[in-house]
C-alpha cells in the first residue's frame, strides 16, 4: 500500500480533465493562456481572496514572496524548523537570516509564545506553516504581527482549503502561498504554484518579479525572474479544484476511522484543535520505536514516510546559526517519533483496518 495512490484518482476524473486538456491544445495557448487566468479567479474565490498570482511551483511562490517585502542582508524572519527546507532556504535567498523557533508538540506548528521572544527590531517577517493540513492560530499571530509592524507570509504548501475559525488559510497575512505538487490535496500533474494577497500592491509586485521584473515587455524594472503555471497545469487544477471540498471531507473520514482503530494503541494520534478545520495533507502519528515500526510496516506492504527526521536548525547549511541540539527540543523529539501514514481520499475502510492491523500487531 502507497503513502499515496494517484492512480486511484485519475480514472474518477478522467472525462473532465481530458476535456480540460483538449481545451487547450487546438489554441496553442501554452503560456499564459486562458485556462489560467480561469483558474486564478476560481481559486481567488473559493478562498475569498482578491488577488491571486499563478507562478512555477511551490518554492518560487514562497520566494517571490520574500523578494517582494523588500527583505535584504541583516533583516531577520521568524520561521518553524520542523518543515521542508524550502521555507528557510527562500529567506535566505534574499540574503535575509531566518530564525528558528520551537513547536508545539500538538499541532507541530510553531509555538507562539516563542514567536513573541524572538522578535527584534531585525525582524521584518514571520512565516507560519501549517504543517500537515492544521492551520497555524492565526488571530494571536496577527495581532502580534501588528504590534510589532511585521509581514506574515502563510506556507500554505500541505494546507489548501483547512479552515481557521471558519475563514481558509491564506488569507490572513500580506500574502499566501501554495504548492500544486502532484501529491498536494490540490495537485498538479507537474508542477505549480500559487501566491495570494488581498492587498492590491503587494500582489502586483509578484507578478512584477514573477515576469523578470517588467510590468510590459521588454521593460524590466526591477530584478526579477520567470516563474509561470503552464496552461495544461491550470487546466487540468480547475478541474481539480471543483473536487477538492469532498476530498478534503473523504480526508477527514480517513483520518476519524484512523483514530478510532489506533484509540487503544501505544501511538499518538493527530491533535485538531478547536475552531480549526484539519485537511490532512499527512496523517502523522507518533510512536515510540519509530523507525523499528516503520520497517515492520514495510515488511508488511504499508508505505509510510517521516517528515522531517531531521529539523531545518541542525542541517549542516544552517549550522553557522549556531543552533545546537537540544536548542529547539520539541522539534528535535518530533523528528525522532512523527511517522505519517497512507493518506488519501480513495483509501478503503478495508486499507485503514489493514494499516491499524499492522501497527497493533508491532506493539502486541
Amino acid at each position: 500500500m502507497q503513502m499515496v495512490d494517484l492512480k486511484q484518482q485519475y480514472p474518477k476524473i478522467k472525462e473532465e480533465v481530458d476535456a480540460g486538456i483538449h481545451d487547450v491544445l487546438p489554441n496553442a495557448t501554452f503560456i499564459n493562456g486562458p485556462a489560467v487566468a480561469d483558474f486564478a479567479a476560481h481559486l481567488g474565490r473559493y478562498l475569498r481572496v482578491k488577488h491571486v498570482v499563478p507562478c512555477a511551483n511551490g518554492t518560487d511562490a514562497l520566494q517571490v514572496a520574500m523578494m517582494a517585502l523588500g527583505l535584504k542582508p541583516g533583516d531577520e524572519v521568524i520561521t518553524t524548523p520542523f518543515t521542508f527546507i524550502a521555507t528557510a532556504n527562500t529567506v535566505s535567498h534574499t540574503g535575509a537570516k531566518p530564525v528558528f523557533v520551537d513547536i508545539d508538540p500538538k499541532t507541530y506548528n510553531m509555538d507562539l509564545a516563542a514567536v513573541e521572544k524572538a522578535i527584534t527590531t531585525k525582524t521584518k517577517a514571520i512565516v507560519p506553516v501549517h504543517l500537515f493540513g492544521h492551520p497555524v492560530d492565526m488571530d494571536p499571530l496577527i495581532e502580534q504581527a501588528k504590534i510589532d509592524n511585521l509581514f506574515v507570509i502563510e506556507d500554505c504548501a500541505q494546507a489548501i482549503g483547512a479552515r481557521y475559525k471558519g475563514k481558509r488559510v491564506g488569507s490572513f497575512g500580506e500574502y499566501g502561498c501554495f504548492s500544486f505538487y502532484p501529491t498536494k490535496n490540490l495537485g498538479a500533474y507537474g508542477d505549480g504554484g500559487m501566491v495570494v494577497s488581498n492587498d492590491t500592491e503587494l500582489a502586483d509586485r509578484i507578478d512584477v518579479l514573477r515576469r523578470q521584473g517588467s510590468k510590459r515587455k521588454y521593460h524590466a524594472d526591477v530584478l526579477g525572474f520567470n516563474s509561470r503555471l503552464d496552461s495544461i497545469q491550470a487546466a487540468i487544477l480547475g478541474v481539480k479544484l471543483n473536487h477538492l471540498e469532498e476530498w478534503n471531507r473523504k480526508r477527514r473520514q480517513v483520518a476519524q476511522k484512523y483514530n478510532e482503530l489506533l484509540r487503544d494503541t501505544p501511538v499518538v494520534t493527530p491533535y485538531e484543535a478547536p475552531n480549526i478545520e484539519h485537511v490532512y495533507h499527512q496523517y502523522t502519528i507518533r510512536a515510540d520505536q519509530r523507525d523499528q515500526l516503520a520497517e515492520f510496516l514495510k515488511e508488511n506492504g504499508v508505505g509510510t514516510m517521516v517528515y522531517y527526521p531531521i529539523p531545518i536548525h541542525l542541517q549542516t547549511i544552517y549550522k553557522d546559526l549556531g543552533y545546537k541540539e537540544g536548542s529547539l527540543p520539541h522539534s528535535e523529539k518530533a523528528a525522532k517519533e512523527v511517522l505519517s501514514l497512507p493518506m488519501y481520499p480513495e483509501l478503503t475502510d478495508e486499507q485503514i483496518e489493514t494499516v491499524a492491523g499492522a501497527i497493533r500487531k508491532f506493539y502486541s
